[in-house]
């Protein structure tokens, strides 16, 4: 069959709004050209209408002057028409970005919606109830027991707290050890030896008549 009638020719695809931007920002860049060029002629005409005097010439250039304006004016027209349709294109796509999040964000939150009503139905309230009041129970019956095994015996109620203070008063004046030392510590030291006479400061001088005979005698000798 495809011999015989042949394929039809592929369909284009359809333009898009980014498409459609595209196209219309190069043709705001095409005017931007065509504007600027036509001020560069506008400059060159003023330049030469302020060296010329007036008469025919001057007014041949200002004729052509005030057409290169028009062009400019019309231009610069569809320049900004062009450039609103562009914004207008810009808006209607983030709108539909927009949108399209909207949607995105809907859809997420069903899903969550329809998931916890799932996982709810599985969930009995009256069960955590319980629950907790077993809990609060068991943890009473755990502080019951650490107090019964931390109970004390054999230990009077009625004892005074300022007989305790008086008794460890006294404990205290028995471990004082350097003041006072017990009588049969006293009797296994052992006596300490007296102190020697302490020696006599700067030179020793011997009584005369204590010298030697011999001594003495050389004494004249050796000092002559």
């Amino acid at each position: 069959m495809n011999r015989l009638f042949g394929t039809g020719k592929p369909k284009a695809p359809k333009p898009t709004l980014d498409d459609a931007i595209t196209s219309t920002e190069a043709r705001v860049s095409a005017f931007d050209v065509r504007i600027k060029r036509f001020e560069g002629e506008l400059a060159g005409f003023r330049d030469k209408m302020q060296k010329m005097r007036d008469g025919p010439g001057k007014d041949a250039i200002k004729k052509r002057a005030m057409a290169v304006l028009r062009q400019k004016k019309m231009c610069e027209a569809q320049r900004d028409q062009l450039m609103q349709q562009s914004f207008n294109m810009e808006s209607a796509v983030l709108a539909t970005e927009n949108i399209k999040n909207t949607m995105t964000t809907m859809q997420a939150m069903q899903d969550a919606n329809k998931t916890m009503k799932k996982q709810y139905k599985n969930v009995d309230i009256d069960k955590i109830y319980e629950m907790q009041d077993d809990m609060e129970e068991l943890l009473e019956q755990a502080n019951e027991v650490q107090e019964l095994m931390g109970r004390s015996y054999n230990l009077p109620d009625d004892i005074d707290e300022h007989d305790l203070e008086a008794e460890l008063d006294a404990l205290g004046d028995d471990l004082n050890f350097e003041e006072d030392v017990p009588s049969y510590l006293n009797d296994a030291l052992p006596a300490m030896p007296e102190l020697l006479p302490e020696a006599p400061q700067g030179p020793t001088q011997l009584p005369a008549d204590s010298r030697p005979g011999d001594v003495a005698r050389a004494e004249p000798a050796l000092r002559m």
